[in-house]
């Protein structure tokens, strides 16, 4: 039955069919009703696992890790699938079968994130569920704006993305030989601003105080800036500093290992992923002036920025 106020795209992921055949069911209800929807399609390509297999299938493989199984490795391959599909229920299947049924689950290949095994999950949700509430009630009382701040490094050697070809021609592109490097801080609000430097070194007490002094310049009013447990942002001489700002400054860190809990991580993402790796840095000097004009254009788009929290794992902290 075609339940009104629902869309083709929605009744299509729902059924796991394509829109296409939505449009004919709705065309046939409308012309006749339930019983011009009651007929038998050609059975095609007989099916390897029932419904019920494909159900559990889904509960085997999302959500869990191949080593649970004895499987040796970490990530899911079309063979691990299959040998789980033939240890589950003694099915034969070919690799390209395994295709099939793994579309048909909604799923398909993708890079995944690696989650630092140290992370505390009891940590992770005191942070969600209670420090982080709390953190933001006390900002609200006090007039402080929340952001969240972390560093990155990108090399000259760095690269992402792909080209298109003619099939069997790998496609050449001219590049440095050079592997140069620079440097960058930044910090993000709920709001979308985005502040930031480029700078040349390593990241230590004295370079993340001087990124504090141009934050306090350029943001008025107080700042609550939730960082991570980097030896520069809880050394005795950041201490101090921020001590000094008479409570302009309040620092708040992570729990460890826990960068999906920093929306500033999708900043890093997007300047190196989207941007910079795809633009080939000719020089240490290119390199700065695309990380910089990367991050301008962050800046100047706070939508893109407000985008980042609405990751699933930054449901936590809410709407600004």
């Amino acid at each position: 039955m075609m339940e009104q106020g629902k869309s083709p795209d929605l009744i299509a992921e729902i059924l796991g069919v394509g829109r296409s055949t939505v449009f004919e069911w709705q065309a046939k209800y409308r012309s006749g009703g339930l019983a011009a929807l009651n007929t038998k399609c050609s059975s095609g390509r007989p099916r390897k696992l029932s419904d019920q297999q494909m159900v559990q299938l889904f509960s085997l493989i999302v959500g869990k890790d191949p080593r649970q199984y004895g499987l040796g490795f970490a990530l899911w391959t079309r063979e691990m699938v299959a040998e789980i599909i033939h240890r589950q229920f003694g099915v034969q299947v070919s690799l390209p079968t395994v295709s099939r049924i793994l579309k048909r689950l909604g799923m398909s290949p993708q890079r995944p994130v690696y989650r630092a095994y140290q992370a505390d999950p009891e940590q992770v949700k005191a942070w969600q569920e209670h420090v982080y509430p709390a953190l933001r009630a006390e900002a609200a009382k006090e007039g402080a704006k929340i952001f969240f701040g972390d560093e990155a490094g990108v090399r000259t050697n760095y690269h992402s993305g792909t080209t298109w070809a003619p099939v069997g021609q790998t496609p050449v592109v001219t590049a440095t030989g050079e592997r140069k490097s620079v440097n960058m801080v930044s910090a993000v609000s709920p709001l979308g601003e985005l502040h930031f430097r480029v700078f040349e070194g390593g990241m230590n007490s004295e370079t993340f105080i001087e990124y504090l002094r141009a934050l306090l310049d350029d943001i008025p009013g107080k700042i609550f800036l939730v960082v991570d447990g980097a030896s520069a942002h809880k050394s005795r001489a950041t201490k101090a500093f921020v001590a000094s700002t008479e409570g302009r400054l309040t620092l708040f860190l992570l729990p460890p290992y826990s960068p999906q809990l920093n929306p500033d991580e999708w900043v890093w993402s997007n300047v190196k992923n989207s941007r910079i790796g795809r633009s080939v840095a000719m020089s240490k000097g290119h390199l700065r002036q695309l990380a910089e004009a990367a991050l301008q254009r962050l800046k100047d788009r706070p939508d893109i920025v407000r985008g980042f929290f609405g990751d699933r794992h930054l449901a936590y902290i809410g709407a600004a």
